[in-house]
């Protein structure tokens, strides 16, 4: 097997039958002709071609160990901070595709599963642990190039107590039986973003978890494994127009709440089980913070890139480049995208090998970027809306400009540098990046694409070397 193309990925995606409920009907026919569905697994169709390509297979692919095959960069265990860096050039070239906006590109999760090979040692020898599971699974990706969703969080009912005294039934996920097949899951995770248009869902528990040592496990099943739901929220897709919706008809990624009806986890697919120490640890103590965090923050800047190129060119258009307070404005995005290059740049130079023999790149450096970025992310948005004023408003539809009203639209919604079409399409793109429910939902996703902003800010300040400067203090106060 090796990296696949569109067409192949589209092929698996519509043959796993996912059990997938939109508005109130379960889907049927193949899902990628689906309205919700048909743009994003487009995009992604064009991902995987990208990789192939004559201009990017060299950037994207190198040979696997197994077969010699070209294999997809995302699945490599970097050894050198030229490996890392490679890894960093792949997700650039996905995420330009698509402006940043895909949370969800295959390379995330790739990543996630390569950082848990990479750390799996450290289960060796544990009660109830299989990190030869985990290594099949790395193994099996990387050579068929799987794509993933995840889903760990907990069912928000009631944050004062716990979940699972309050029901006889489950409600968080949790295991309910042993056989001799595996184990029994029941119960309901959130929120796994592309839900049942991957060919697999990575399910694990969370160091937050609620101390039932039934909610202790991990696993990674087929999306269209038998008592699987996915029960997804409403569709952002605006429509199929391009010109319309130029970002939600592409991008929009559905959300699904995760429902487990008495499914059979195979013990090969089984990572560890019944375990409460290792569920509370081994975020901490493998690579994955690291490593996702790296490919998180190199997204991020390419979406960064993407708005300030986008506000500039609405200030090109009408023209209020010369104006102090829109230079300010613009120079805030600045700041945030170079502040953020730097923070990705340091931890590569600072990258070091971890104990498993890996190149890891520095974890401070990604800390601050993942807290500055929730910040500075509904900012930036706001700053597209102010600069484009009414003009998000007063946004007329594509067949608006194949009617009769055509020369009132071409005449008195003209740019100073473009057409009224031109015009109208760049401020369609603003409105859908920033107003639509697509955009909302994109603000809302990266201030929580991490978790909880104040829990971030704890962690980088427990994890933060304080001592360095101590000296100074001490030397100061005894003189």
């Amino acid at each position: 097997m090796s990296a696949i193309n569109g067409k192949e990925f589209v092929r698996r995606i519509n043959e796993q039958n996912a059990e997938i409920w939109l508005d109130g009907q379960q889907l049927k026919g193949p899902i990628s002709e689906h309205p919700a569905f048909k743009g994003l697994i487009e995009t992604k169709a064009s991902l995987y071609d990208l990789q192939l390509s004559p201009a990017h297979r060299s950037l994207m692919t190198y040979a696997s160990p197994v077969t010699n095959e070209r294999i997809g960069i995302s699945y490599l265990q970097p050894k050198t901070k030229t490996d890392l860096q490679n890894r960093r050039v792949m997700t650039e070239e996905w995420a330009r595709l698509s402006c940043g906006l895909l949370g969800r590109s295959p390379d995330y999760l790739n990543t996630v599963i390569m950082s848990f090979a990479s750390s799996s040692p450290h289960l060796l020898g544990k009660e109830n642990c299989f990190p030869e599971h985990i290594q099949a699974l790395y193994e099996r990706a990387r050579e068929e190039d799987l794509s993933f969703t995840h889903t760990f969080i907990t069912p928000q009912i009631n944050r004062s107590q716990s979940a699972f005294n309050m029901s006889d039934e489950p409600v968080s996920a949790k295991i309910v039986g042993k056989t001799s097949k595996g184990l029994i899951i029941k119960g309901a995770k959130l929120l796994a973003t592309q839900g049942g248009v991957t060919d697999e869902v990575l399910v694990f528990s969370t160091p937050s978890f609620l101390g039932d040592p039934d909610e202790a496990f991990a696993f990674s099943i087929p999306s269209g494994t038998e008592g699987l739901r996915f029960l997804c929220r409403e569709s952002f897709v605006g429509g199929s127009s391009t010109f319309n919706y130029p970002l939600s008809s592409r991008f929009e990624e559905m959300d699904a709440v995760v429902v487990f009806d008495n499914v059979l986890v195979p013990w090969e697919r089984v990572f560890f089980h019944h375990n409460a120490e290792v569920a509370s640890e081994f975020f901490s103590m493998s690579s994955f913070h690291p490593f996702a965090t790296h490919q998180v923050i190199t997204r991020q800047i390419v979406k960064t890139e993407f708005m300030l190129n986008l506000a500039e060119q609405l200030v090109q258009t009408i023209n209020i480049a010369e104006y102090l307070h829109i230079q300010e404005k613009l120079s805030e995005i600045i700041i945030g995208l170079e502040t953020m290059k730097a923070l990705r740049d340091k931890s590569e130079a600072d990258a070091t090998l971890d104990q498993w023999g890996y190149m890891c790149p520095s974890a401070i450096p990604l800390q601050v970027a993942s807290n500055v970025f929730p910040k500075v992310y509904p900012r930036f948005s706001e700053i597209i809306q102010l600069i484009g004023a009414s003009g998000m408003i007063a946004l007329p539809t594509d067949k608006d400009f194949h009617s009769a009203i055509q020369p009132d639209l071409a005449k008195y919604l003209q740019g100073a540098t473009k057409t009224a079409v031109e015009r109208v399409q760049l401020f369609r793109l603003a409105w859908d990046l920033t107003m639509s429910s697509f955009g909302t939902r994109q603000t809302q996703y990266e201030r929580y694409f991490f978790g909880d902003p104040v829990r971030l800010s704890g962690h980088l300040y427990r994890s933060y070397p304080k001592d360095a400067g101590q000296e100074m203090i001490r030397g100061l106060l005894s003189d």
